[in-house]
């Protein structure tokens, strides 16, 4: 016979196993990286396996941070839903609308300080920067193109690039 109380003591067993699993994913996140959220600079597996959810490792390059990425259905379904979190996004197409991964970004600020060089790893990219206004240099097999953007104290500054070469 099921009393209240026994009910009670297995929802409370329950809390407590979700309550170590939570702690124990923030532990090993914590301890894995200095500052790095969602997994190590150097973390090449597949991030919707090793972050959950999809979302590839925030990478940092001085006070700036960024995450690219996109390749994979999980990674491109949770970038795109991230985007609207992020002060600056960026997309990088080819021909007939194809996906390009590796494209050189460089992203220069007030009096043309770079303030971000680095490889997508996808055709997505997610960059936190402070409000003002960056140009934005994206390069595909050395074919270079430019953006100028504006981002404000809130997400929503876009930058399409799109490339004709195969």
């Amino acid at each position: 016979m099921k009393t209240p109380n026994s009910k009670r003591a297995r929802l409370s067993a329950l809390a407590a196993v979700l309550a170590l699993g939570f702690a124990g994913g923030a532990f090993a996140q914590a301890s894995s990286g200095a500052g790095t959220v969602g997994g190590t600079t150097t973390d090449m597996t597949s991030a919707g396996n090793a972050n959950g959810g999809g979302m590839p490792p925030v990478q940092h390059e001085g006070s700036v941070s960024y995450v690219s990425g996109g390749v994979g259905l999980d990674e491109s379904t949770a970038l795109k839903s991230a985007a609207h979190q992020w002060p600056l996004s960026l997309s990088f197409t080819g021909p007939t609308a194809d996906y390009l991964a590796d494209v050189h970004v460089k992203i220069l600020g007030a009096g043309n300080d770079q303030v971000l060089s680095t490889d997508s790893k996808g055709p997505y990219m997610l960059v936190k920067l402070p409000p003002g206004r960056y140009t934005v240099h994206a390069s595909y097999k050395d074919q270079e193109q430019t953006r100028a953007v504006t981002v404000t104290g809130k997400p929503g500054a876009h930058a399409d690039f799109h490339w004709n070469t195969q």
